[in-house]
């Protein structure tokens, strides 16, 4: 029987649980996001006149991979790395 204490328990647990598997879809479906700095555009005006420069964080693309695809991509090379065979290793 659900009570008013088991419900909030039991989505206590499951919101973060979905916030964090939707996440991890985000960052498996769309690895990149926008750029805060340059919005995307990849550019930067200046402050005075009508110039613009290319964003010197992006490089120009208006994309940064996010935060949690960098994380994936670190354990993916460790776990590479760790299990690599040493004759693997000779070649490259």
């Amino acid at each position: 029987m659900l009570t008013p204490n088991t419900l909030a328990a039991a989505a206590a647990i499951a919101v973060p649980v979905l916030l964090t598997l939707s996440y991890a879809y985000a960052c498996y479906a769309r690895p990149f996001r926008e750029h805060r700095r340059c919005k995307g555009t990849g550019r930067i005006s200046y402050l005075f006149g009508r110039g613009w420069r290319f964003c010197p964080c992006c490089g120009g693309s208006g994309l940064r991979l996010r935060i949690g695809r960098r994380l994936w991509n670190r354990a993916r090379r460790l776990y590479r790395d760790g299990t690599r065979n040493p004759s693997d290793a000779e070649r490259g």
